[in-house]
């Protein structure tokens, strides 16, 4: 018998023996240093699933002498508990507020968690009415998946409604500005914390991987966004998905890709050109094909850019 073939029957022996070891290992959220006393927590690159609890996005938090400033708080009770389990490694300090960047599950529905404990709930007015009104429909597709693991998840939308498109607030010391970048989800934000040169941007970047459109998504207000975040030039970019970054590959691998969608496939719809004929031609990107996630979005991406700017040139 060759040592492959030994091996392989070693191998197929050891699970049959104990069939856990065939499972996808669970994610647990680890902390890691941004700069100064802000941190980020980074997602799995793939999809949501049970192993990730729904979470498969990046958050982050910032240590104060009042407490700590939790940036979204994942996507169910459990998911909750395990962003918490990751803060205490680094500080004893409760979490004292919970900013939420958008109405995307992971980004919201472990806020019920935190505010048990005493937490502040804040996002801006129309981020808190989008989590409303998207809140049942998110509750049925994770219960498809995470079953039993969703268990005392309940949605409670941002109680502090913050009316201004961009409002600055003073926490535990630290300056935080929230704006609208609407791009993902409608009431999309991101978090600029000045004095770290650093952005939470939420869904509008992602970096590693593909970004998503979505049929609620617009492309315009991304690419208006990203024009505005470039502006700002932030050394520390905390993107919805990837690792912590800079300016330079959150424009290469994501505000560059709005602009094409934008630019090329937005003036396609405007040209009265061909959907079809369009999709055809730039299939293949060699400057984004290397992106996690490329081959089962971009089409989609495309797609759906173009109907935006068709039916509002």
């Amino acid at each position: 018998m060759s040592e492959k073939v030994f091996n392989l029957l070693c191998l197929c022996m050891a699970l049959f023996a104990n069939p856990g070891l065939a499972q996808a290992a669970e994610f647990t959220p680890k902390a890691e240093k941004v700069v100064d006393n802000v941190y980020a927590l980074i997602g799995p690159l793939g999809q949501r699933s049970a192993e990730n609890d729904g979470s498969n996005a990046n958050f982050g938090f910032i240590i104060t002498a009042q407490g700590v400033i939790l940036i979204d708080s994942g996507a169910s009770k459990l998911g909750a508990e395990k962003i918490e389990n990751a803060i205490r490694a680094i500080t004893p300090q409760p979490v004292r507020w919970v900013i939420n960047t958008g109405s995307q599950d992971h980004r919201w529905l472990g806020n019920d968690h935190f505010a048990n404990q005493g937490a502040q709930l804040i996002a801006l007015k129309r981020t808190a009415t989008t989590q409303a009104e998207f809140a049942t429909q998110h509750m049925q597709r994770l219960a498809g998946f995470l079953g039993a693991r969703l268990d005392g998840t309940k949605p409670l939308p941002a109680t502090t409604r913050l009316d201004d498109a961009n409002a600055t607030l003073e926490l535990g010391g630290e300056t935080l500005t929230l704006r609208y970048t609407d791009a993902h989800f409608p009431g999309d934000a991101w978090v600029w914390l000045p004095k770290h040169n650093t952005m939470f941007t939420g869904d509008l970047v992602y970096v590693d991987r593909i970004l998503g459109v979505l049929p609620w998504s617009s492309v315009k207000n991304g690419q208006r966004a990203g024009q505005a975040l470039i502006t700002l030039n932030p050394k520390y970019i905390v993107p919805g998905h990837g690792r912590v970054t800079d300016l330079a590959q959150a424009k290469r691998e994501s505000l560059d890709y709005e602009d094409f969608l934008a630019d090329i496939i937005g003036k396609a719809a405007r040209d009265m050109a061909s959907l079809p004929d369009t999709l055809a031609k730039y299939t293949n990107l060699p400057q984004f094909k290397h992106l996690y996630n490329f081959g089962d979005l971009h089409r989609a991406n495309m797609n759906r850019a173009f109907v935006e700017f068709e039916s509002a040139p």
